[in-house]
């Protein structure tokens, strides 16, 4: 592991660019979530993350990005963080998170933060990476598909199938600018959890876009609602408020 307290680090700043899910190097995405109450809040809370961080160095070359978004419920927000390892995201819990924590609830007290899950990227599909490159997301939505335990080393052949469905459907998703499918992993301590999940972060232009890809009944959609084993899938909307990097 190559985090260093003693290193000197660079300064966090805050932009409106969204990360990129497939960026090498990640080794331990991460996405958690907090109940704040209500639209305001989530606006708030944000500022406070940034404003907590913004003080302080960066905490670790290992953490590469951490994006803060707002879901459409105006309760959630959900934390995505890259880290390169597990092991890089326990040094930081240990050394840096509870300061900073507790720095964001005197700012904004009563914050519910429900859980932490760690993933591990199998595949994204990128339909037009020139574009993608060039194109900052309007929407993001997150899809959280639950496999039954007797089919959940099927995951990946079911994501295979979403893709395949994808291409047979390019022309009703051409707005899709990138779907980045997510293995839920057994993690240490507090990041236990049952390998039976999977996580599709995607990327589209608009929510009107997004709308609109909506209902497409091509052979290949049919293949993944059959597909055995999976028993719940919870689709989630969510725009970016803060994307906090190194400067560098």
């Amino acid at each position: 592991m190559s985090t260093s307290d003693s290193a000197p680090q660079p300064s966090t700043v805050s932009t409106t660019a969204h990360p990129d899910p497939a960026r090498p190097g990640v080794g331990a995405p991460m996405f958690s979530t907090w109940r704040v109450g209500t639209p305001e809040r989530q606006r708030t809370v944000a500022d406070a993350i940034a404003a907590t961080w913004e003080k302080r160095p960066w905490p670790a070359p290992d953490l590469l990005s951490y994006g803060i978004y707002a879901a459409a419920d105006g309760d959630t927000l959900m934390h995505y963080s890259q880290w390169t390892s597990e092991e890089a995201y326990f040094a930081f819990f240990h050394n840096h998170r509870q300061e900073r924590n507790d720095e964001i609830d005197a700012a904004v007290p009563g914050i519910e933060r429900v859980g932490l899950s760690r993933y591990r990227l199998y595949r994204s599909h990128v339909p037009d990476p020139v574009r993608r490159a060039a194109t900052e997301p309007g929407l993001i939505v997150t899809v959280d598909i639950h496999f039954d335990a007797a089919t959940a080393g099927r995951r990946t052949e079911w994501i295979d199938t979403v893709i395949g469905a994808l291409d047979e459907g390019a022309e009703e998703h051409r707005e899709l600018l990138g779907a980045h499918f997510h293995l839920l992993e057994n993690g240490a301590k507090h990041l236990g959890s049952a390998a039976d999940r999977v996580l599709n972060y995607a990327e589209w232009t608009s929510e009107e876009a997004y709308e609109t890809a909506q209902g497409a009944d091509r052979p290949g959609w049919h293949r993944v609602r059959d597909f055995p084993g999976h028993r719940q899938v919870t689709g989630t909307r969510y725009r970016l408020l803060r994307h906090l990097t190194p400067r560098g």
